[in-house]
């Protein structure tokens, strides 16, 4: 890769100044089998057949060095604010839908689906936008929302048509110089996830924003030059009202209502130090289900590989689609400032980018995904064990009973159970070894609502291993005699997370993959694509013509087997960038056209379907002369409908999501 070219100068482009003939001829694009352009179906990794059996892995802690993604949440000057947003007041909510609650399975209720009929559809959206110019000569325009008695709102935003290019931002009125941002080609590729796992609902096609506390959020877009109005087709039919204090306040200012929630017969966490590398791998989940905000916990799990791949354990009764996936934060460190400080330590962060629901199941209560965003530095990879476990053995929890921060439970195995789930309850039977569930009982400590999903650790020496997640119980400060059962990990291990957890030795599984990342030029209208870390954040820092718009997709970094190269040329007349995955095609340009200068391999990807791998887009822009590449169906839909200067090519090649 030839970075001190690259950086000679500001206009770097997408891709070659190639004419339409040259692409043609070379037949570098392959095409949608039978015009369809559906995304293939994801499908579990093929089980490891010459791996070695491992079925207990140590703990492995972030390392500052892996922490390098841009953050979602910006700070910007005032000019660069929409000026004058509408604003769209709601009532509050009915009294009976604003109380935290805890469901029949265990799930802790922090907020409810709220009705906008203000813009319920595209239409009504649009009216409410007042598009205005912006420096850069693009245009931008915002929607403030306001609900009474509100404690945060999350948009459900939901698209019909989005520019990849485009740029949302959220933000309150009372902070317009800080806000999160996300771009349209990241919205657009969290839905196709969602319509990739076979949900087509309107459901699928909402991104729920960040929850940024209080009672008013704005949402801000932005255009860049030559995107009209016109290619916006959104609408927010329905905020979710979250009535519980999720965002605390740091140590040392005026504590709310969630520190101290659990009940008083909880043990802080903090107060047991042989337990802090476990405790630094649990964090406090949120998300919504269809309006409605949910709070659960969740455990970062180690592989056998140790090469942190972000594993996300957590329960089948919390998170058990795509869709519900997609919105999940994380809250980390989410623990007190000290022992029994009854306040909220200053490390504690959060993760906005959500999951990819990898295997769930109702048989364990287990929900099994891989996050989205980089986790944070010192979290810790939890070990675990697939080893199953007998009555009487000495077991611990953690979790964020009621929303609290991080509570400890100390007991042992009693026996098995066989849960199911009723219509208003959970049934949970004693059984025998073969069940799917640990029986557990406490001698200190308990769980509540908002624990669900939180790790069952086993002591082996000096090393600790998840054993299970918490499906239900009757345990509670009131009855600490009582029972709670977890989705035995053992079970769930053998029949799928094997798959993932215990990797094939080859390289060719998800741990092999790293990302593509996207720049949009805002001065040329095309678009650039890097695997380099390095040659992203040059580019952040020295180009601000180039709008980082985050991942595109994701493909393997060396070779590996059944890998292709993708082939990098570098145009030193317009200073623009091609791909191409076709020797063929890299052989007809290096022939052909001096000009362009032959940078090697970018990355590797498929040239056919397989290995969970998606269709990536090609097109040319007939206008600039440039290429422009997606992993979005949704997408591919939008420039074809709506940018006529876009000549689509079909399917370039295979790349992934994950």
């Amino acid at each position: 890769m030839m970075m001190k070219r690259f950086f000679a100068s500001a206009r770097v482009s997408t891709a070659a100044l190639l004419m339409a003939a040259v692409v043609a001829a070379c037949g570098g694009s392959n095409t949608d089998a039978g015009g369809t352009g559906a995304a293939v179906a994801r499908s579990e990794p093929a089980a490891p057949a010459a791996a070695p059996a491992v079925l207990q892995v140590e703990s492995r802690v972030q390392p500052a060095s892996a922490v390098q993604d841009v953050p979602p949440i910006e700070k910007r000057t005032a000019t660069t604010v929409a000026p004058a947003p509408a604003r769209i007041e709601l009532g509050g909510i009915a009294a009976e839908k604003s109380s935290e609650t805890t469901t029949a399975s265990g799930v802790r209720k922090v907020g409810a689906a709220q009705h906008v009929a203000q813009t319920a559809t595209p239409a009504d959206t649009g009216a409410h936008l007042n598009w205005q110019p912006t420096a850069a000569g693009g245009k931008i325009a915002a929607i403030s929302f306001a609900a009474e008695g509100a404690k945060g709102l999350r948009l459900g935003v939901l698209v019909g048509q989005l520019p990849g290019s485009s740029v949302l931002r959220l933000y309150r009125q009372s902070d317009r110089a800080t806000a999160f941002r996300i771009t349209g080609a990241e919205v657009l590729k969290i839905i196709q996830r969602n319509l990739d796992s076979g949900d087509n609902s309107n459901a699928a096609r909402t991104w729920w924003s960040p929850d940024l506390g209080g009672a008013e959020v704005t949402l801000e877009i932005e255009l860049p030059p030559g995107i009209e109005p016109a290619t916006v087709e959104i609408s927010v039919p329905s905020v979710s009202h979250i009535f519980a204090d999720l965002l605390l306040p740091s140590e040392g200012t005026d504590q709310r209502k969630d520190v101290g929630d659990a009940g008083t017969c909880n043990l802080d966490a903090n107060c047991y130090p042989a337990y802090q590398s476990s405790r630094d791998a649990v964090a406090r989940m949120t998300f919504v289900d269809r309006g409605t905000a949910f709070l659960c916990t969740g455990t970062l799990l180690n592989d056998a590989a140790n090469d942190g791949a972000p594993y996300f354990l957590s329960a089948n009764h919390c998170i058990s689609t795509q869709t519900a996936a997609s919105s999940l934060t994380t809250d980390w460190f989410y623990r007190s400032a000290f022992c029994g400080s009854g306040s909220l330590s200053s490390v504690r962060t959060t993760r906005f980018g959500g999951a990819q629901l990898l295997y769930q199941s109702a048989s364990t209560d287990t929900s099994f995904m891989i996050l989205n965003d980089v986790p944070p530095a010192n979290a810790v990879y939890a070990g675990w064990s697939a080893l199953p476990r007998d009555p009487g053995t000495p077991v611990t929890g953690l979790h964020h009973s009621a929303g609290d921060l991080l509570k400890i439970s100390f007991g042992q195995i009693d026996g098995y159970s066989a849960c199911v789930a009723l219509s208003n309850a959970v049934s949970c039977p004693v059984a025998d070894s073969s069940a799917g569930f640990y029986r557990v009982g406490w001698s200190s400590g308990t769980t509540e609502g908002g624990a669900s999903g939180s790790p069952l650790i086993a002591t082996v020496g000096s090393s600790q291993y998840v054993i299970g997640t918490l499906y239900a119980g009757a345990a509670s400060c009131f009855n600490q005699s009582g029972a709670d059962s977890y989705g035995r990990l053992d079970i769930a291990f053998n029949t799928a997370l094997k798959n993932w957890l215990n990797p094939p030795a080859t390289g060719t599984g998800p741990a092999g993959r790293t990302p593509v990342y996207r720049f949009y030029n805002s001065t040329t209208g095309a678009h650039f694509y890097t695997v380099s870390q390095a040659e992203r954040d040059f580019v952040i820092g020295n180009y601000p013509v180039f709008k980082y718009e985050g991942v595109a997709f994701n493909a393997y970094a060396g070779p590996a087997a059944g890998q292709t190269p993708v082939y990098r040329f570098y145009n030193g007349t317009t200073r623009a960038h091609f791909y191409t995955i076709s020797a063929a095609e890299r052989d007809f340009v290096i022939g052909n056209y001096p000009k362009f200068q032959f940078e090697g391999t970018s990355w590797y990807a498929q040239i056919s379907a397989g290995n969970g791998s998606v269709p990536l887009y090609r097109f040319y822009n007939l206008g600039r002369g440039t290429h422009f590449y997606t992993i979005s169906a949704d997408e591919r839909n939008s420039v074809i409908e709506t940018l006529r200067d876009f000549k689509y090519e079909g399917i370039g090649y295979y790349a992934w999501t994950n």
